[in-house]
């Protein structure tokens, strides 16, 4: 049996050893191995790169957290439209990214619906994987209902994917009464307005960033990636520069899409600008920590995307030199991990206040709990048991769900939309998004129109 450290601990198992659900690390990752989840596709996705984008994002995210299995049924051999994965058709794609391909369901898992299908036999939840534009979400089956799924930009499909496997795991974890029994979902254009009533003033997405700044490369940073991977670009349109200063260990695999057990031990960097660089992204890196001594040069990407979970580097924001930053947080713990937050600057808040110190991770409390005993782990001293015990609880659709967020955050500014300063919501309750707006930001940083 493999011994559990910080380093390779599976960050979503984290949650049912510190909600007491699990009386051990092993216990905990044995009920993850119960969680599975079917995706049946329909003919679209031979042709969509939308509905391609849904189907990969959804595979990417589940098989991270649930880990009796991602199996997709009807998953076509046709040519692969959008550079997820280095493959040629989406069958294989599919396989890439840790879906297994099926012909049949053969257990009581819950299924995900992606295109023009119709399931039969169905007695577990089943929802529509469903976008319109900046819209996007789940809709259960039985409702009847779905959006039009036109061609987007390609955003939308994977929130609605990341949206599905939030309502997923709330069904199995119990976390939430009407999981798999109600529609879950949110405009993108405007946070809060219906996700299921069309809006007039959604523009379609036109231009795109061509310069950008990625600070952290965790599971933030890795999902702002993947989502500016499902945008149409000409990937040699986009300068991106990547900056961390850390190795990828183990258990980054549970959190952050674009790593997998072949990286651990490299730089992120590294092992990032190899993922983007295969797929025709050029890239730049830097290998220290951000802070107050970081100077962005004249020639260098003026919009940067932040996602370091850390109180010290958050407050140096706003001293760099950027003309904008949009920066996302996730909540910690074991009640809030679901919680993301959003805030962009200049604006009317300051970082240097918002964030003047770095607040320590309390984990006396699930130090209490039977999951943390150390008769259970005999290799690790006090300081070991601590470290383990001060791990956040981390699914990577909650990551992705901020993500999207702040890349739409750039794509509302691109084309005339409100600017906003702040958004907080939970995945639980995405109709509850909570959002501040300034006065229209002019996107002045750089743009490319979308490829043809």
């Amino acid at each position: 049996m493999t011994d559990i450290t910080q380093e390779n601990l599976h960050r979503t198992a984290k949650y049912f050893m510190d909600t007491g659900r699990a009386e051990s690390p092993q216990q905990a990752v044995a009920l993850l191995e119960t969680f599975g989840l079917y995706i049946e596709v329909g003919p679209e996705v031979r042709t969509s790169r939308e509905h391609q984008v849904a189907l990969l994002t959804l595979v990417n995210v589940a098989r991270r957290t649930f880990l009796g299995g991602v199996h997709v049924i009807n998953a076509p051999t046709s040519p692969l439209l959008v550079p997820l994965a280095n493959a040629q058709t989406v069958y294989q794609a599919v396989a890439l990214l840790g879906g297994t391909n099926a012909k049949t369901r053969r257990k009581n898992w819950p299924v995900a619906l992606i295109g023009d299908v119709e399931p039969v036999n169905i007695s577990s939840p089943c929802w529509r994987v469903t976008w319109e534009d900046w819209r996007a979400g789940v809709i259960p089956l039985a409702d009847g209902r779905r959006l039009k799924e036109r061609a987007s930009a390609g955003l939308a499909p994977a929130l609605a994917a990341a949206t599905c496997a939030t309502e997923t795991f709330l069904y199995y974890s119990g976390d939430h009464p009407m999981a798999g029994h109600r529609d879950a979902g949110v405009s993108l254009w405007n946070p809060s307005a219906s996700w299921l009533t069309p809006d007039s003033t959604e523009p379609g997405i036109v231009y795109l960033p061509s310069r950008l700044w990625l600070i952290g490369l965790g599971n933030l940073g890795q999902a702002y990636l993947w989502l500016l991977a499902c945008l149409p670009y000409d990937p040699a349109t986009l300068q991106l520069i990547l900056q961390d200063d850390d190795r990828i260990a183990k258990s980054n695999e549970s959190t952050s899409l674009l790593t997998d057990t072949t990286m651990v031990g490299l730089m992120k960097t590294r092992a990032i600008a190899g993922w983007l660089e295969e797929k025709g992204f050029r890239t730049s890196i830097v290998e220290r920590r951000f802070g107050k001594w970081t100077r962005r040069a004249p020639h260098e990407p003026n919009v940067a995307l932040f996602g370091v979970d850390n109180s010290l580097a958050r407050a140096a924001l706003e001293q760099a030199g950027f003309g904008l930053v949009v920066e996302t947080g996730l909540g910690a713990g074991p009640q809030a991990f679901r919680n993301f937050s959003l805030h962009a600057f200049p604006s009317s808040l300051n970082a240097a206040q918002l964030w003047s110190r770095d607040v320590a991770t309390n984990s006396a409390d699930v130090l209490k709990m039977p999951a943390y005993q150390q008769s259970k782990h005999p290799e690790l001293d006090e300081c070991g048991l601590a470290q383990l015990a001060s791990r956040t609880v981390a699914v990577p659709f909650v990551g992705l769900t901020a993500a999207s967020f702040a890349i739409a955050e750039l794509l509302r500014s691109l084309h005339g939309g409100s600017a906003l300063e702040l958004v907080s919501g939970s995945v639980a309750a995405l109709e509850d998004v909570e959002v501040s707006a300034v006065d229209n930001r002019i996107y002045e940083f750089g743009h490319v129109a979308v490829a043809a």
